[in-house]
């Protein structure tokens, strides 16, 4: 990793980066807030080299497969940063603002039956999320105001992770890093008919359940097939996305139901692909509005790195 590559790895994960970012989304207004992260955004897409614009090319690359030439990708890579840079500082401008919330955000019918269910129902429900446009100051919003699901969040959260977390339990919500007694509440959540959220598609280390994601395997979780598998409840995958009317359109898929296998890892394994099919729909909608900055598969994780 080069210097100039190494300052902007320091710069997006440093508490001192997002305590900047947040400053500067709360006193700026949004011509000047929006203007500034996409000058920032474009600045970090010209450091080809740097790992995140390498990894989010890459990803890009499998999500367009052969249609994808080069020009296609660099706008598609320009498109994910400018993205981010928007949530990043929406995020921060508005999360104290409940009026412009419900502006901003959108809530599609085929999300609303989530909504209006029971905080205990009589059956558990697993919610499968994106980390799509949006989906951090929605995802508060929903926690605060319209629904009450245990959210299970990254392990072991260091530095702008941390911020990120206390940020979210701000806002009432019932955020739980993942460990294993955290695996444990969240199965007697479920079974005692509870909700329970967490994220699907950010990478983890190679383990021998690699999930076909795009048709190809992938580093992705499977914790929450677990979760749903054990509990014996459905899962239901949900992703914003901005659209034309320029909100945040928060969609749910249809109710996936776990399938029993003799094996264990098979069991994972394929019912994780069954949800992941549903998530590539969301993904193939709006590609640039896909917020992952690391190598989600294999074949693309070494040469990220180097």
């Amino acid at each position: 990793m080069t210097g100039t590559t190494a300052g902007v790895a320091k710069l997006v994960y440093s508490s001192w980066g997002l305590k900047m970012a947040a400053f500067l989304a709360r006193s700026t207004p949004p011509g000047i807030g929006y203007f500034f992260g996409r000058t920032v955004a474009r600045w970090v897409c010209s450091l080809r080299n740097s790992e995140f614009v390498a990894a989010v090319r890459q990803n890009q690359a499998v999500i367009a497969a052969e249609g994808g030439s080069s020009a296609s990708l660099d706008q598609a890579v320009q498109g994910v940063f400018r993205n981010s840079a928007d949530s990043v500082y929406e995020l921060y401008h508005y999360m104290s603002d409940p009026a412009a919330l419900e502006r901003l955000y959108c809530i599609d019918p085929s999300f609303q039956a989530v909504v209006d269910r029971l905080e205990f129902d009589r059956r558990g429900l697993l919610i499968a999320g994106l980390h799509m446009a949006g989906f951090d100051l929605g995802l508060r919003w929903l926690c605060r105001y319209k629904f009450k699901p245990l959210v299970l969040t990254m392990p072991n959260p260091q530095q702008g992770r941390q911020l990120e977390l206390e940020g979210r339990r701000q806002m009432q919500m019932n955020a739980v890093p993942y460990s294993m007694n955290a695996l444990r509440l969240a199965v007697r959540h479920l079974q005692e008919g509870g909700m329970v959220l967490s994220g699907i598609d950010h990478p983890v280390p190679p383990s021998h359940s690699m999930p076909n994601f795009f048709g190809q395997p992938a580093l992705l979780p499977t914790e929450h097939i677990y979760l749903a598998v054990r509990a014996r409840v459905p899962v239901v995958v949900v992703a914003s996305r901005l659209e034309a009317d320029g909100r945040y359109h928060i969609h749910a898929s249809p109710l996936v139901e776990m399938d029993r296998y003799p094996s264990r890892a098979a069991e994972l394994c394929r019912n994780a692909e069954k949800v992941l099919a549903l998530a590539e729909g969301f993904i193939r909608e709006a590609p640039q509005q896909w917020l992952i900055f690391q190598p989600v598969w294999s074949s693309t994780a070494g040469a990220a790195s180097t």
